[in-house]
Formats: C-alpha cells, sequence, structure tokens
C-alpha cells in the first residue's frame, strides 16, 4: 500500500517538474518524501535493496506524471506565450517567503550578498549564452540531436536541473528555460508519447520518426540522473552546514530566472511587443490587468504548497475550524 501511495506521490512531483515555477523538490517536501529521498539517494549503497524499493515506485510516477502532463504544458506555452510566462513569474516569485524564511536563520552578513550576486549574474549569462546559441536555431522545430555539439549541451542541461533542482524552491523546468532547453527536451518527451500512441494504432513509419527524440531524452535523463546523485549528497551538507549561505544563492537564483523569463519569454512575445507600439488603449489595460491577475495567482498557487507559508498555515487552522 505505501508503494502505491508513493507512486501517486511520484506522479504528483511528475507533473510539477514539467510546470515552470514550480518545484518538484518543494512538492516531495509537501507530499513528505523529500528528506526521505535525499537520504535514501546519498546513503543508496548503505541499503541497496531497500532504497531502490523505496525510490522505484517515486520514479515511475514521476516519469508517468512528466509523459501525462507534458503536452498540455507545450500547448499552454506556444498559444498562450505571454499569459502563460507571467504565470510562471508568479510560480518563482512565490518562492521569495521560503528563500526569506531560510535567510532568516542566520544574521546578515554584508559578504553573503556576493553571492546573491554572483548567482544573478550565473543566471543572466546562462540566459544570454543560451539565448544566442538557440537563436541559430530558432526556426527548428528539431526535437532529436543535431550533433556532438548538441549532445553535450543536453547532457549538461540535464546535469544542471536536476542538480539544482534537489533544493527546495528552485525549479528545474525554469533551469531549463534559463537554459533555453525547455522547449526541446519536452518537446522530445511528447515525441516519445506519440511514438507510443503510433505503436498502439500500428503506424509504424510515423513510430519510427518520433522515435529519433528517444536519444535526446536518454541523454538528458543519463545527465540528470547524474546530477541529481552527485549533487544532492553536496547539496544535504551544505543545507546541514550552510543553509543561509545556500539561500541567498538560491535567491540570486530565483532573480535571475524572474528577469530571464521576462526577457525571453514576455518581450519575445509579438503580441505584447506590438501592444505597445500603438496608442494605449482599453484592451492594452485589460491585457496588462490579466498579467498581473496571472502573477498573483501564480504567487499564491505557490504559497499554498509551500506547507510553512503563512497562507497555508490560515488555510489549514480555517480547515480545522470548520471540521
Amino acid at each position: 500500500m505505501t508503494q502505491i501511495i508513493n507512486f501517486v506521490k511520484g506522479i504528483i512531483i511528475g507533473i510539477a517538474v514539467v510546470i515552470p515555477g514550480l518545484s518538484g523538490s518543494i512538492f516531495a517536501v509537501v507530499v513528505g518524501l523529500y528528506d526521505k529521498m535525499i537520504n535514501a539517494i546519498s546513503g543508496f549503497r548503505k541499503n541497496i535493496k531497500k532504497n531502490i524499493l523505496f525510490l522505484l515506485p517515486i520514479v515511475l510516477g514521476a516519469i508517468i506524471g512528466v509523459l501525462l502532463s507534458t503536452k498540455l504544458i507545450l500547448m499552454l506555452c506556444e498559444t498562450y506565450t505571454q499569459q502563460a510566462y507571467f504565470f510562471f513569474i508568479g510560480l518563482v516569485l512565490g518562492s521569495i517567503p521560503l528563500v526569506l524564511r531560510k535567510l532568516k536563520k542566520k544574521s546578515f552578513h554584508p559578504a553573503y550578498l556576493l553571492i546573491t550576486l554572483f548567482s544573478i549574474g550565473f543566471v543572466l549569462l546562462m540566459g544570454y549564452i543560451s539565448h544566442a546559441e538557440g537563436s541559430e536555431a530558432a526556426a527548428s522545430t528539431a526535437y532529436y540531436l543535431t550533433g556532438i555539439k548538441d549532445t553535450i549541451l543536453i547532457l549538461i542541461s540535464g546535469f544542471l536541473s536536476c542538480a539544482l533542482m534537489s533544493i527546495p524552491g528552485v525549479s528545474g523546468s525554469v533551469t531549463l528555460m534559463v537554459l533555453g532547453q525547455y522547449n526541446k527536451v519536452y518537446g522530445a518527451v511528447s515525441e516519445c508519447t506519440d511514438m507510443l500512441k503510433h505503436l498502439a494504432r500500428g503506424n509504424f513509419a510515423e513510430a519510427g520518426e518520433a522515435s529519433k527524440s528517444i536519444w535526446l531524452v536518454l541523454v538528458f535523463a543519463v545527465g540528470g540522473i547524474a546530477g541529481f546523485i552527485l549533487i544532492s549528497k553536496l547539496i544535504a551538507r551544505l543545507l546541514a552546514k550552510y543553509e543561509a549561505q545556500t539561500y541567498y544563492g538560491v535567491a540570486g537564483m530565483v532573480i535571475g530566472a524572474v528577469i530571464i523569463l521576462f526577457l525571453q519569454g514576455v518581450m519575445t512575445d509579438q503580441e505584447f511587443t506590438a501592444a505597445f507600439g500603438g496608442d494605449f488603449t482599453m484592451g492594452i489595460l485589460g491585457m496588462l490587468a490579466l498579467d498581473l491577475v496571472l502573477i498573483v495567482i501564480g504567487v499564491i498557487c505557490t504559497l499554498f504548497l509551500d506547507d510553512d507559508s503563512e497562507l497555508a498555515q490560515k488555510a489549514k487552522k480555517k480547515g480545522k475550524i470548520s471540521a
């Protein structure tokens, strides 16, 4: 029964992984699996059989969660780019209270700001490099590996996104967006689900075409597994000994991610930029109002998922009173 419950929790974590701004590790905290997962991975060799039996249902559930939600999220990003990105920005901003609580655990030191500034600079640099690289392939919708350079980039993207995702509050999908690989990676995942559908219907030619994406997904998975395993132990030690300092770095990542999401998501949307090319109308005002509402909704969603947030605590108390 426990394994079935963990499987369902894994599905929830998998869905969260796909949505930019939502942290898979936050969901792991919410469903009560984060500490157990970190301990199982960092101490995997101590009890291999027990750790495999614990992790396997979660991993399988997460894979199914990713497969189930990828197409919908990609469709929203393509069809409602501006609105989707403002919602994602809200989700990222909603993690700020969690970060601030962690920062309060240690007395402030001016040197800690250097960690934040370095993190902001690193995220912006990665965003700039990936944007420059991606501009060459912007016209291409190929969701498969195109060469050695592309393979290395996908491998690094998998490593970094999964490694950083092990920190509560950091979104692996936002990391992929910063690196300019979100659409390509999840587009490949979507192609893999299409391949399974084609096989089930006997459309073997279409299945063969879609199967090209498998190698991209496998390379990303290898990088992701390596990143999560190698970095989770380091993250566990950093959070144990230098929690506040680590979260000063996370604060920089959050700020940098919001800037990148706005510049590369919102400012590249033709509807948004065209709206400010003419006269200021009620239509533009309505569009901005909707964008603001989406940011607020995104913030509220993240706050509800953060079990220790003031909003979540009030909701719990209200539930107890009504019960």
